[in-house]
């Protein structure tokens, strides 16, 4: 099934992880993608990833700076010259922050709140303006677990979180009149590198927490994300979806 056929994504944290395999997904399904990255050597590779599997994808890459509206408003304008349209959104790009909370920083703190939040509000404040004038399109945030039950170090983390889900819900309330629908996706531990990269005996712990004894893959947060994008989900607004495999940490 091409869930997405005929549709336009951005999704921003593009070249790897969870962005990537929802690049891989949203094309999959019949999507035309913009992946994005932090760094043009990151892009590149990704792409060259991308067409080394599928030659016929229809993806481009670019990478503004996400703290720049001048330079999102930029980059929503070239997807939809390119396209044609630009009916949906994933807000991915994001920073961990796992310092303990006696040696943060205000500058440690701003960061991330930074690339976590107010990079969120400047893509979605650009893309819903698009899609008024469109009738319509789809926003989706990347969330993540602790911004339910929080974490014992890094607070910037799930603060900036937990301000993600507020966002999501309220705009999801504030542009319904547009058609424009805001959904969440709130992922558990994930299989990304970094996490691979981990010993064993740190690995160990953190599936005894998840119920169904296993760590997510990403593709399997990308079908969430998929889900969400696609007419399937045309009733559903203001929801951040766990997919966690049950934990509770």
């Amino acid at each position: 099934m091409e869930l997405l056929k005929g549709k336009v994504a951005m999704i921003t944290g593009g070249t790897r992880g969870i962005g990537l395999a929802i690049v891989k997904t949203y094309l999959e399904n019949g999507a035309k993608v913009a992946l994005c990255g932090s760094r043009q050597q990151t892009v590149d590779k990704a792409l060259e990833q991308l067409r080394a599997e599928n030659s016929d994808y229809p993806v481009i890459g670019l990478y503004p700076d996400l703290l720049n509206p001048s330079e999102v408003e930029a980059a929503i304008a070239q997807v939809k010259e390119t396209f044609g349209s630009f009916d949906i959104l994933v807000n991915n790009a994001g920073v961990s922050a796992r310092e303990p909370f006696y040696s943060y920083t205000p500058k440690d703190f701003t960061k991330t709140m930074d690339l976590n939040v107010t990079a969120v509000f400047n893509c979605s404040h650009a893309a819903a303006k698009v899609m008024k004038e469109q009738g319509g399109g789809v926003i989706l945030n990347t969330s993540s677990m602790v911004s339910i039950y929080g974490q014992p170090s890094g607070v910037a983390y799930p603060t900036s979180k937990f301000a993600v889900n507020g966002m999501t819900k309220s705009l999801a309330r504030e542009l319904a009149k547009d058609n424009i629908r805001v959904n969440a996706v709130a992922p558990g531990i994930t299989k990304t590198d970094m996490v691979a990269a981990l010993p064993e005996a740190m690995i160990k712990p953190l599936i005894a927490t998840i119920p169904l004894g296993r760590i997510g893959e990403p593709g399997e947060i990308a079908n969430a994300f998929l889900f969400l994008g696609s007419d399937l989900a045309s009733y559903i607004t203001g929801v951040v979806l766990s997919v966690d495999g049950a934990a509770r940490s």
